[in-house]
């Protein structure tokens, strides 16, 4: 059960310190606070997993890793939680596609973190094999964005 006090802590840090988005999970539940606007009220989404659903994610994860190191493949990972996006603006390009070479300075994507587009460098050569993340999608620390064949 939610603890009505936390929320409101946490509605409260939200709120003091300009932040648009919290998002916490543990193995029961999940609470996501959202605001739009500086003078908006945050959104509140929870869920909770019924027991042994909570890590049904990890084998998914595992096993993305697994076919990835199977095959000879390099990861590309989300150096941080933000907002991930293909390309620099809506109307640009995106920055790679599968079938783009890339070189360790080249810019894969951007990731938007506390209203700052970080811009991501695929830290490796080769070709892209797979883009494993939507654009606007919320990632996380350590997420795979992209596969990579090397070169």
């Amino acid at each position: 059960m939610l603890d009505i006090r936390k929320l409101k802590e946490l509605v409260r840090l939200m709120v003091a310190n300009d932040l648009s988005e919290i998002d916490m999970r543990d193995s029961d539940e999940q609470v996501t606070l959202r605001r739009q606007g500086p003078h908006q009220a945050p959104q509140i989404v929870t869920t909770s997993a019924p027991a042994g659903v909570a890590n049904a994610a990890a084998p998914a994860a595992a096993a993305t890793e697994a076919d990835a190191s199977e095959q000879g493949l390099l990861r590309i990972e989300s150096p941080m939680v933000g907002t991930f996006y293909l390309a620099p603006n809506p109307d640009a390009a995106p920055f790679v596609a599968v079938g783009a070479t890339v070189g360790p300075e080249t810019n894969v994507c951007v990731i938007e973190a506390m209203k700052i587009f970080n811009e991501i460098k695929a830290e490796c050569s080769g070709t892209i094999e797979k883009v494993l993340v939507s654009n606007a999608e919320a990632v996380e620390f350590g997420q795979a964005l992209f596969l990579v064949r090397p070169a």
